[in-house]
């Protein structure tokens, strides 16, 4: 019994990290140029604005907006998720970030999706560039926009340092959450 246990999580892990390589080479020839994810980000963006309203409205009084364009996410008790993303502020050149999460429990799937969190002040900015990688949910506050806080934000009614909306969920993946993403500097 103990022989077919260890074999079998020696294969959920064999096959774990089989998806966090493929996931992580798709990822990695996506965006291989800044040029490249520059235009991936532009054209996250307009989605977005598309399909979120709200969303432009916090574009226009941010400070900066991070654009993750394509996060791959896979997992079979242990999962991970990567992906490129690239800080646009009203006050320099753009800089170039990568996400990268790991999460174990009950999950299986694989996922790709999106994600902008608009900085609004210089305070988060600031954090952002001075930290050797913000992990979401430490620091600066950030509040993730569904619908159901969407129905009670306006643009006079901000208050906190980030906002982020997770968009173009595709793959089958139990749930999403930036919470625990680790965000950091990349030269390009």
């Amino acid at each position: 019994m103990n022989n077919l246990l260890r074999r079998t999580s020696h294969s959920l892990v064999l096959i774990v990290v089989a998806i966090g390589l493929s996931a992580w080479s798709a990822t990695t020839s996506a965006a291989s140029t800044a040029e490249e994810l520059d235009h991936e980000a532009g054209q996250a963006l307009q989605k977005l604005y598309k399909s979120s309203p709200l969303a432009l409205s916090i574009s226009q009084k941010a400070a900066g907006t991070l654009v993750f364009p394509n996060i791959v996410r896979a997992g079979l008790v242990f999962g991970g998720a990567y992906g490129e993303g690239v800080l646009r502020s009203k006050s320099g050149a753009p800089s170039y970030y990568n996400s990268i999460s790991a999460s174990w429990g009950l999950q299986a799937g694989a996922q790709t999706y999106g994600y902008v969190v608009f900085l609004m002040n210089a305070k988060s900015l600031a954090f952002l560039d001075r930290s050797d990688g913000w992990e979401l949910g430490v620091g600066p506050s950030v509040v993730v926009v569904n619908e159901g806080v969407a129905k009670n934000l306006t643009t006079s009614t901000l208050k906190d340092d980030a906002y982020a909306f997770i968009f173009d969920q595709q793959g089958l993946m139990a749930s999403l959450s930036i919470e625990g993403t680790k965000i950091t500097r990349i030269k390009r």
